[in-house]
């Protein structure tokens, strides 16, 4: 699993406040509780239809 952005921890609301405050409304930091979500939802899947790779990303990144 790719973790590709800030994760909502103590560390990045305490050293990066300005950043956590101005992405946090935009969906723009990870919640722990839906990377563990992804985790699961990756060691269940089917065996017959099943990816190799998940790339983790806020929604407000833009491509």
């Amino acid at each position: 699993m790719v973790i590709d952005g800030p994760v909502d921890t103590d560390f990045i609301r305490e050293f990066m406040a300005s950043e956590y405050e101005r992405r946090m409304p935009l969906d723009g930091i990870l919640k722990p509780e839906h990377i563990a979500d992804n985790y699961w939802m990756l060691h269940r899947q089917p065996r017959d239809a099943w990816t190799f790779e998940l790339d983790l990303r806020p929604y407000m990144e833009n491509w």
